[in-house]
Formats: structure tokens, C-alpha cells, sequence
């Protein structure tokens, strides 16, 4: 066989230096990030996720726009949350902290389990009893967390973990953590590498506590004024309907959404998500359950990338801007999809076509699927 690209002898060096392997999160961008030599990095090697182009969903929304997917669902415990959770608890390791403590809706509790059982700590996450999807409360239990539930809200949950760890010497890693947006801001890094250093036109993403919108502005900037990346985009976030309380203008006392994720009456990042929108030029706008599930089934169904429910805010959020002649033609367009589908299995099983019951039969297979029967020969 003769020698060709990709091929060499026993023993022979390669014809170019190896890719270095990815470190995480902070070692790739240690120099934007709070960490000293002295920091005991922590990580699941998070981060390095795909910029999916999704060239079939364009063409189901109507548009002939550039889009692509951040998909976040392939961070090692399947969220975005792992970006800042690898900052919060290296640096509550740093500090002598024993323990790590949050309030959850699921993705930041999965999370925050995962880190602490990688860092030998204590982890304390409070929920709002029955409000969590079951993929996500399950990674939480099997890292070893000690999970509560309580009989209310997550505002509630978050209200009690600020108390508990301000009154006992526990490390709060909920978004309201500044370590927390620090990590999340490298998505914005990596999305502006993979479009050759610069931003989208325009980025679409879930609004539920509000430091994702606020931590991936801060990215766009920092990368922007250091020369890193040659533009800024709009940012464009949607909230679920039921949950909208920075578009009403007004806690939302009791949210209610299928979109589980961003299920929060009153966001901590709030203001921050505000400004980060203005700043843009962009906006935060709402969406409909109705729409979300739209999204979530084209998503899984147009371009094989299985979402969580909140994840599809930000597609239905391009599809009603696309309906309302928001979107300027040409412009690029980056979606993040949040968390993987497989955080909510209920919610895709109630979606999703029911499987047929069939005889055992290779006629009645044929059949079923209009095909026709033939003989051999």
C-alpha cells in the first residue's frame, strides 16, 4: 500500500506538532479569568462544546440567515452550568471552604454535585419540591449531594441558601457567586473563535436567573476590547411566558412554564441581564409554552440536537422574531441551546410520537410502513 496522508511507518515522527489536549475552562482562558498559580483547579474538562450551523433549521423557519447551535447539553453533566461551576468551586477550594450550598431548579444542582464530589466537598442543594425535572434531580442525588426539597418556589430555595450561607461557613455557587459568570463567559470566547474572531450579529438565548445573557455579554466585551474579536453582538433573550417577570416588569409570584430550567419569578441577575440587553442593542422578550415545545420538537427533529425544554426558548424566540420581521436578512445568528433533552425525559416522551405495538411479524412491519413485500429469487 503506498504511503499516503495520514499514514506512517512504526516509529516515525509525525509531520506536525499534536493538538494539545483541552485542559478546561480555566486553563484555556486563564488569563481573562480570577485565578492565580495558587488556585486549585478543579474540572471536568468542561467547556469545548460545538458551534453546530443549522442550516435545515433555517430553511424549516423560513430564512435564509446563517445559524448556528452553542450546544451547551455536552458539558460533562450535560449544562452550561459547569462553566462557572468549575470557577466558583476551584476558587471556594482556594478560600479552605468545606462545603458548596445552592438553590436549584436542576442544572446548577447536577452541577454543583458534580464539582464538590470531584473536589472531596460537602454539597447542600435545595429545591422547589416537585418542580425539578428527574434527570437532573437524579445526577444531583448519585454525585452524593444532600438534596432538600421545600414547599415553595425556587425564589424561596434561593432566599433560604443566601441565609444558610451567610449564617455558616458554606460557599453559595448560585449565579448570585461572581465566580459563577466568570466561567460562563467563555462560551462568548469560544463562539467568537469558531466564527474566526468575531461575534454573531445577533445571539439568542434563554432567560431564567439571568446570568447567562449577563455573563455571555461580559465575554463579548472583554474579548472585544483586548482585539480578540472584531464586533459585538445583539443580544436577544427570551423568557417563557409564564415566567417573564423582567418583560412584565414585575415578580412573578408563582411561575409556571413546561421549560422547568428558567421556571423564576425573580431573576438575582435581573438588572445585569438589563443592561446587558440595552448595552447590546438588543432586548428580553417572552415566549410561549405552545412555542417553546414547537421549537424544542423542530430542534430535535430538523438538525438531530436534543434540547431541554428552556433551551428551545431561545430557537422559538428566532422563530417569532423571524414571524415578526425581526430578523435583519444576512444577519448571523448564534442560539444557545442550554441543557441536553435527556435532563427531562417526561417532557420529550409526552412530545414525542408514541411508539407503534406490533406482531412480531416481518408483514406486519411492512405493512405499517406502506411498504410492499417481494420474493426472492
Amino acid at each position: 500500500m503506498a504511503e499516503g496522508a495520514g499514514v506512517r511507518r512504526a516509529g516515525m515522527a509525525p509531520s506536525h506538532e499534536a493538538t494539545p489536549p483541552w485542559r478546561g475552562v480555566i486553563e484555556r482562558y486563564r488569563e481573562f479569568l480570577p485565578v492565580g498559580e495558587e488556585t486549585p483547579v478543579i474540572t471536568l474538562l468542561e467547556g469545548n462544546t460545538p458551534l453546530l450551523p443549522a442550516r435545515r433549521l433555517a430553511e424549516k423557519l423560513g430564512c435564509d440567515n446563517p445559524i448556528w447551535l452553542k450546544l451547551e447539553g455536552l458539558n460533562p453533566t450535560g449544562s452550561f452550568k459547569d462553566r462557572g461551576m468549575t470557577v466558583a468551586v476551584s476558587k471556594a477550594v482556594e478560600a479552605g471552604s468545606q462545603a458548596v450550598i445552592c438553590a436549584s431548579t436542576g442544572n446548577t444542582a447536577a452541577s454543583a454535585a458534580a464539582y464538590a464530589a470531584r473536589a472531596g466537598l460537602e454539597a447542600v442543594v435545595v429545591i422547589p419540591k416537585g418542580k425539578t425535572a428527574l434527570g437532573k434531580l437524579t445526577q444531583a442525588m448519585i454525585h452524593g449531594a444532600r438534596v432538600l426539597q421545600v414547599e415553595g418556589s425556587f425564589d424561596d430555595a434561593l432566599r433560604i441558601v443566601k441565609d444558610l450561607s451567610a449564617r455558616h461557613p458554606m460557599t453559595l455557587v448560585n449565579s448570585l457567586n461572581p465566580f459563577r459568570l466568570e466561567g460562563q463567559k467563555t462560551a462568548a470566547f469560544e463562539i467568537c473563535e469558531a466564527l474566526g474572531d468575531q461575534a454573531p450579529d445577533l445571539h439568542f438565548i434563554p432567560v431564567g436567573n439571568a446570568g447567562n445573557i449577563t455573563a455571555y455579554w461580559k465575554g463579548y466585551r472583554e474579548f472585544h476590547s483586548c482585539g480578540r474579536s472584531t464586533s459585538l453582538p445583539k443580544m436577544r433573550g427570551f423568557q417563557a411566558e409564564g415566567a417573564a417577570p423582567i418583560v412584565r416588569g414585575k415578580v412573578v409570584e408563582e411561575p409556571e412554564t413546561v421549560a422547568s430550567a428558567i421556571r423564576i419569578g425573580n431573576p438575582a441577575s435581573w438588572q445585569e441581564a438589563v443592561m446587558a440587553a440595552e448595552e447590546s442593542g438588543g432586548f428580553i422578550d417572552m415566549v410561549s409554552d405552545e412555542e417553546i415545545i414547537a421549537a424544542y420538537s423542530l430542534l430535535a427533529a430538523s438538525e438531530g440536537t436534543f434540547g431541554e425544554p428552556a433551551s428551545a426558548a431561545s430557537v422559538a424566540g428566532l422563530a417569532k422574531d423571524v414571524r415578526l420581521g425581526r430578523l435583519p436578512k444576512g444577519a448571523t445568528v448564534v442560539c444557545t441551546i442550554t441543557g441536553h433533552g435527556l435532563k427531562d425525559p417526561d417532557t420529550g416522551l409526552r412530545a414525542a410520537a408514541k411508539p407503534a405495538s406490533l406482531p412480531a411479524h416481518l408483514e406486519a412491519i411492512e405493512q405499517h410502513l406502506g411498504l410492499r413485500g417481494s420474493s426472492g429469487g
